[in-house]
């Protein structure tokens, strides 16, 4: 059954006119709800409108995009970035050119946003799979691959190791969606580029929703200047309408912010952990802001006036998954009340 609201959750929501404590859904630094930020999203639309009203390929072009897609670029340790007006739509402009470049290999958890057409993902584990790769790309000198993968995999709360790209002994490109680590990984937010190998033959193309950290409904991808200057000549980019230039001025403004929230929320995921040290029945290995736990105990929660992560992904038919998500906008007593939910539930589940 699904809840409904009218209004848009911070680290509460109210469903039937019953407050309910709210860990779910993502905004991992809390931003969608914090004063400043509102403020800065005002300003920019004061200053530029609810949109700009050319394309970005037109005789007329905005500079603040131009410096947004130099910020992100630097963010990111990339030559170049080209933002967009969704992740959804930045993973797909990717792909789509990487296709270009050569066969895709899935991983075996890719994010559907980066699956072009009906692609069939091999039903293997990440070491079989990485195992795989390497061996079939090295063995074909003649023929060239693009690699095609996640950073996170925010259904078992994973960061995923590519040290394993340091063996590939051709020229490939790696296509990696960054969605859930970007704002989030390592202590600049800078995402996983921290812990890819500075390899030769390796040609990344990062791409990554600016939604679920900063709060902006847009997206990025960035890589190496030849390819950001050919993607911006691809459809994707060209015939797409640009994100909220207002988005894109508050997001300007706000880079102290952004630290000042990432420590936030690193604490409060600290916080939780040692609430929930020894507690089994959770699983977050990585210090991530989500915390994976089995199916059945969200009715429970929900009773006791919680609402977690719970529903079928990557397809709506698929099994559901429970999470609890921590944001910078949690409070230590919400966190010790979800402890002492969990540890009766626990109890009787």
């Amino acid at each position: 059954m699904h809840l409904h609201t009218n209004t848009t959750p911070d680290n509460v929501t109210h469903v039937s006119g019953k407050e309910y404590l709210f860990f779910s859904g993502f905004s991992y630094l809390g931003l969608h709800a914090h004063p400043h930020y509102k403020e800065a999203l005002r300003n920019g639309i004061d200053l530029y409108g609810t949109v700009f009203v050319s394309s970005r390929i037109a005789n007329l072009r905005l500079d603040l995009y131009e410096e947004l897609d130099d910020t992100l670029a630097e963010m990111l340790r990339q030559e170049a970035a080209a933002s967009f007006s969704s992740g959804y739509l930045a993973s797909q402009g990717a792909v789509q050119y990487a296709a270009t470049k050569g066969e895709l290999c899935y991983s075996p958890t890719t994010h559907p946003s980066l699956r072009l057409g009906k692609a069939i993902l091999p039903e293997l584990s990440w070491s079989a799979w990485t195992s795989q790769t390497i061996e079939k790309v090295n063995a074909w000198p003649d023929n060239t691959f693009v690699i095609v993968t996640d950073s996170v995999n925010p259904l078992t709360s994973t960061v995923n190791d590519f040290n394993w790209l340091s063996e590939i002994n051709k020229e490939v490109m790696v296509v990696i969606d960054d969605s859930h680590g970007f704002g989030v990984l390592s202590a600049d937010g800078g995402g996983i580029v921290h812990s890819l190998p500075q390899h030769p033959p390796l040609r990344y193309l990062l791409t990554a929703s600016l939604a679920k950290a900063f709060s902006i409904q847009g997206g990025v991808v960035s890589g190496r200047l030849e390819d950001i200057i050919a993607l911006k000549k691809t459809p994707a980019f060209t015939a797409g309408t640009s994100l909220m230039p207002a988005s894109a001025w508050a997001f300007l403004q706000s880079k102290a912010l952004f630290r000042q929230q990432r420590k936030t929320m690193q604490h409060r995921i600290g916080e939780f952990l040692a609430f929930t040290q020894g507690m089994h029945q959770l699983h977050n290995p990585f210090q991530l802001p989500i915390f994976v736990l089995n199916a059945g105990i969200e009715k429970e929660l929900e009773r006791k006036g919680t609402i977690i992560s719970s529903f079928g992904y990557p397809n709506p038919d698929s099994p559901p998954i429970n999470r609890i998500i921590i944001t910078a906008l949690h409070q230590t007593p919400q966190l010790e009340t979800l402890y002492q939910q969990l540890k009766q539930a626990f109890k009787t589940a």
